[in-house]
């Protein structure tokens, strides 16, 4: 990459965790590539849960002068010691290995929304006609978002959060994940970078300590994980120091993203904390040029 042309990305906004309809969020694709744009980002990357559509498609949406896209996905993982959101970056799209990884968590993902769509029908009385679950199932990988809307849209609950609180939240967790170990293998034999997402953020409102933190780190840098996402939208200053902290204990790289869902949750692309491009952590700077960027 010419030396102009990396200095106007690494100058630029930058946000490495976005979410399209092809999972949770309300943006196409497309859609989300307009709005990158017009939010003016340099660098991006779109990282659906449990799929990598992105990845084979944005690339054709974009042109001279346009951001810089990063290949990415956000694998929903759990072992017996807990729940993790493992990110990918930088990975061949066509992997066999990685594709495989996809395959088993789309599978899960969809067994997950069958069952809670059973469970609000027999528990309380909540259903949906067949052909909408049908058209969750082929469009994208659903997630309790595409409930929560569901039920909106049929006069069960009149918002999202109503939805959550009263009874998304409430229904028994799906004990089918991919493991950690599964997803960050398979992000590495795909070329990726695999970096756990907000690390100090647990299972939906839980919060981790730092003995807790290490105690993930220590298991999934035994896997191979390569970095951690410092720059996170839900992160308080102190949060990001404490992060930046543990990834310079493990010699780990630094990610920024906000985590960006469209009108599914109030956050705002490029909101993830990054500091002025003069101030950015060597860990995040080292990430870059891992990328080529």
């Amino acid at each position: 990459m010419k030396e102009n042309e990396a200095k106007r990305i690494r100058s630029g906004g930058i946000d490495l965790h976005i979410h399209t309809t092809v999972s949770d969020g309300t943006d196409t694709p497309e859609e989300a590539v307009e709005k990158v744009r017009g939010a003016g980002l340099s660098l991006f990357s779109v990282t659906d849960h449990d799929a990598i559509k992105a990845a084979k498609t944005v690339p054709a949406l974009l042109g001279a002068g346009d951001p810089r896209f990063v290949s990415g996905v956000e694998f929903s993982c759990r072992d017996g010691k807990g729940k993790y959101h493992v990110l990918g970056y930088g990975f061949n799209p066509a992997s066999e290995a990685l594709n495989r990884v996809v395959s088993h968590g789309k599978m899960l993902r969809s067994g997950k929304l069958l069952d809670r769509v059973a469970i609000l029908r027999e528990k309380y009385g909540i259903e949906f006609p067949e052909d909408e679950i049908f058209r969750l199932l082929s469009e994208c990988n659903p997630g309790k978002p595409h409930l929560a809307n569901l039920m909106i849209r049929y006069g069960y609950v009149s918002s999202i959060g109503e939805a959550m609180d009263k009874y998304l939240n409430l229904l028994p967790s799906a004990p089918e994940y991919v493991s950690p170990e599964e997803a960050i293998d398979g992000i590495l034999r795909g070329g990726g970078i695999p970096v756990l997402a907000h690390p100090l953020f647990g299972s939906g409102r839980e919060r981790l300590d730092e003995s807790e933190m290490i105690r993930r780190l220590d298991r999934l840098t035994g896997y191979g994980l390569l970095g951690v996402e410092a720059f996170y939208s839900g992160f308080s200053p102190e949060q990001i120091k404490a992060t930046l902290e543990l990834a310079g204990k493990y010699d780990l790289l630094v990610t920024a993203g906000s985590d960006y869902h469209g009108t599914n949750k109030t956050v705002k692309l490029g909101e993830t904390g990054l500091p002025a491009p003069s101030e950015y952590p060597a860990a995040f700077l080292r990430f870059l040029d891992r990328l080529g960027v």
